[in-house]
This record gives C-alpha cells, structure tokens and sequence, in this order.
C-alpha cells in the first residue's frame, strides 16, 4: 500500500505515510487518506521516510492538504524527507507554507 494513515493516540494528530512514488498515480488514495479520516483532526504529519520520488502533482495534492486543514492557519507538517525531496520542496519554496522537518 503506497499510502497508509495512522491516528495518534489522541485523535487530533493523522499521519500519512507515502511510500515509494508520490505523484499523479497517488491522487486519489491521497485524497481519501484525509478527507475520509474522522472529525477532531487538527494537525497532519505527512511521513516522507519512504518516498523515493516526487512531482509537481505531488506538490499540489500537498497545497490541496494544506487549503483542506485550514490554509493560512494549517498544521501541516512534512517529516523525514530524502535529499532529493527535501531539495524539489526548497525549490518549491514550500517551507514557507509548511513545517518541513
């Protein structure tokens, strides 16, 4: 499974693991992973520990997470990236509409 979703134990924290390619292919099931979860969810993690690639696709369906939590006042934060994600999100200059850790 490319994407599973975990609830912390709390019930205000989902995170969402992308394992392999994060792109077009995904949109759905990325989709679904939150906007299917339960109320009371106030933060997002999106766990890149096994993301191996990323698109633009990708980086919309991230900004579509981030307008869907809140926009402008989102939680969202984007962990454990690889180099060459964590680089495509420089580029993008996503830190500075999400947490990147």
């Amino acid at each position: 499974m490319p994407i599973q979703t975990r609830r912390s134990d709390d019930g205000r924290t989902l995170t969402i693991k992308i394992e392999g390619r994060f792109d077009f292919s995904t949109h759905q099931t990325f989709r679904d992973a939150y906007e299917h979860s339960d109320q009371g969810i106030v933060n997002y993690v999106v766990d890149m520990t096994d993301t191996t690639y990323l698109d633009s696709s990708a980086l919309g369906m991230l900004l579509l997470l981030r307008d869907y939590a809140g926009g402008d006042s989102a939680q969202v934060r984007i962990e454990n990236c690889n180099g060459d994600v964590r680089r495509i999100l420089s580029i993008s200059n996503f830190e500075q509409l999400f947490a990147i850790r």
